[in-house]
């Protein structure tokens, strides 16, 4: 298997960012006043989170990356920005004065995750339409387009993007949230995990039925394929050409966030560069299994992908 080179691709990365803080301390005695640990922090850490974690993988596998997003006028949209710049990524995150900057916060205690506390609300529809033109005018100059759908409002317009990306030739993958899939008609791939194609299809006995019920939902949407991401029983790529399957790396996984992230920038970055959608698979799936293996939201970058391969 080949990683072809990707240094001149260039991929396009839309949809909703958050800033990940993790507080990581040392839990020696519970509280006085409620039955709860106590952590005292020792160290603070910021990373990107959701569609800027994409980007980040995309420029980590060599990738020419650029983020269209909304953010809010706040100190965590600031730091989004310095992270974006800092990692090589063309980043135009519009700011909206009624928005917070949807942050989470992780708090870790002896590298176990105690409690997560979520700081979000929705953008307004002009900073959206404003993104709308923005990403219209960045097609000619993108190979390959990825929309992270985290059901945050930054996709109010996914389907119009949809149908400008592929008027102007560009392939399209779309991570998807909720139940309504009818929105990504249209799009190139849609890499669904498990739970979430369960949502839509509903449960599957085997794997013939599975085929048959994803044949089905691709055939409905007119998309080239569906990848799903199965945790621990791997990937399965469905085609009109039928189903290919990818066994899950067997290595310790010590934390899956932010693995659907790798899966689908790794996709996006290796069909830009000249993959066929089930090398891509591949690739994906050793990409995967090395970010797995790491704390937190985390990439597996063009060397560490290369040594896995």
């Amino acid at each position: 298997m080949k990683i072809p080179t990707t240094t001149a691709t260039r991929v396009l990365v839309v949809g909703d960012v958050m800033l990940d803080r993790y507080w990581f301390g040392d839990v020696s005695r519970i509280s006085p006043e409620a039955p709860v640990p106590v952590v005292k922090v020792e160290k603070v850490e910021e990373r990107p989170g959701g569609a800027a974690n994409v980007a980040r993988n995309c420029a980590a596998l060599g990738a020419k990356t650029a983020l269209l997003s909304v953010v809010g006028a706040d100190e965590a949209g600031q730091s989004l920005a310095r992270l974006m710049s800092s990692a090589g990524i063309s980043a135009s995150l519009h700011e909206d004065a009624q928005l917070s900057t949807t942050v989470k916060l992780r708090v870790l205690g002896r590298q176990q995750q105690l409690l997560r506390i979520d700081f979000e609300n929705s953008p307004t529809h002009e900073v959206l339409k404003a993104k709308l033109a923005e990403f219209e005018s960045r097609l000619p100059d993108t190979d390959v387009v990825i929309l992270s759908d985290y059901g945050k409002g930054g996709l109010t317009h996914i389907g119009e993007m949809i149908r400008l990306a592929r008027a102007a030739g560009k392939p399209v993958l779309v991570d998807p949230k909720g139940d309504d899939y009818a929105r990504y008609a249209g799009a190139t791939l849609l890499t669904p995990n498990r739970s979430e194609l369960r949502e839509v299809v509903g449960r599957w006995k085997d794997e013939d039925d599975l085929l048959k019920r994803a044949q089905a939902l691709r055939e409905e949407l007119q998309l080239q394929g569906l990848l799903v991401t199965r945790s621990e029983e791997g990937m399965t790529l469905v085609t009109a050409a039928g189903l290919s399957h990818e066994p899950a790396q067997a290595r310790e996984v010590y934390d899956v966030s932010g693995a659907g992230d790798t899966v689908i920038a790794t996709l996006a970055v290796m069909l830009g560069s000249g993959s066929d959608m089930p090398t891509a698979m591949q690739l994906a799936n050793k990409a995967a299994g090395v970010v797995v293996a790491k704390l937190g939201t985390a990439i597996c970058t063009l060397e560490e992908l290369t040594a896995a391969v």
